[in-house]
């Protein structure tokens, strides 16, 4: 049994590169995505249950995910791929950015706009992200912007500006914390996808991930109020969604969306991701409840939309 685990272990931490020339189905690819897709989908509802249930805060929630995650992603490749572990000194910097940035901020604003707002708005919002990157791309590295791209733009912040519900001045001046939030998600998520591809050109998922998530923890850690971290030691099965966040939305969605990628090209890995805010909204509408008002369905059609014109 001990040695079946290990090489599971090892088969789902090895690096894509090594098995990239093997045959392997493409149904199972796709299937693999979407399994990814529906992970990162039960984000809000684990980040819900953490605050709901046991009272944590956002920012201890977000210190929870990055260090549990790398608790048990450094243990696995130190068992499995400790050559995983090691990096150059001149990627150091890089990895600061990276963690900060990626984990740090990214895991802060999003679990506070699912606090602040819903967990569909706040995972359609998060959904910009790929309109940040086209203006980033645009202003940084001068990248043209046609009329495909602008079409997605305008797709994505009409969109934001239907689901933040500022057809509703009250409503939105209610709760512009939590769309700023969601904002933010956006534009922290668009530049953890710029850092990753650049990571990736040198090192392999799980070696960026590895270290973003332990910058990232360090980061968060002079942030926290120790005394709320209680019920983890009054009421052991907080560990429950503390494990299943980990190892879901985490950790088992980067493998499963590696898997799929060894069998689908990356463009059409990218387009499937996007039912992720489909996915939340259905989860949060049948065990949390949430609606959304029709001109906020119809924004987050348009932002969903831009995200697949821009992974076309």
């Amino acid at each position: 049994m001990k040695s079946v685990v290990r090489a599971f272990v090892v088969r789902a931490f090895q690096p894509a590169v090594e098995r990239a020339g093997k045959p392997a189905p493409q149904s199972r690819g796709y299937l693999f995505v979407i399994l990814a897709a529906i992970l990162w989908g039960t984000l809000g509802l684990l980040f819900r249950t953490l605050h709901d249930a046991f009272g944590l805060s956002g920012i201890a929630i977000a210190f929870l995910r990055a260090t549990v995650s790398f608790a048990i992603l450094f243990i696995a490749l130190a068992i499995t791929r400790r050559d995983l572990l090691k990096i150059s000194r001149d990627a150091i910097p890089f990895f600061i950015a990276y963690g900060f940035v990626g984990v740090a901020a990214f895991y802060f604003t999003y679990v506070n706009a699912v606090i602040q707002t819903s967990v569909t708005t706040a995972a359609v919002l998060l959904y910009t992200a790929p309109a940040f990157v086209t203006l980033i791309a645009w202003r940084v590295w001068r990248e043209s912007l046609g009329a495909r791209k602008l079409i997605a733009l305008v797709l994505a912040f009409v969109g934001c500006a239907l689901v933040a519900r500022a057809y509703d001045p009250s409503a939105l001046q209610l709760n512009g914390i939590g769309i700023a939030l969601g904002l933010g998600a956006g534009i922290t998520y668009a530049l953890y996808t710029v850092f990753s591809k650049f990571a990736l050109a040198r090192f392999s998922s799980w070696t960026a991930l590895t270290f973003a998530l332990f910058i990232g923890a360090l980061f968060l850690a002079p942030l926290q109020n120790w005394n709320e971290f209680a019920p983890l030691a009054q009421a052991p099965r907080v560990w429950i969604p503390i494990l299943a966040l980990a190892l879901g939305p985490t950790l088992g969605s980067l493998a499963f969306y590696n898997a799929g990628l060894l069998r689908v090209p990356a463009s059409n890995a990218s387009l499937i991701a996007n039912i992720e805010p489909v996915i939340a909204s259905v989860i949060a509408f049948v065990i949390l409840g949430e609606r959304m008002e029709g001109w906020q369905i119809v924004g987050g059609v348009m932002v969903i939309g831009g995200a697949v014109i821009s992974n076309w």
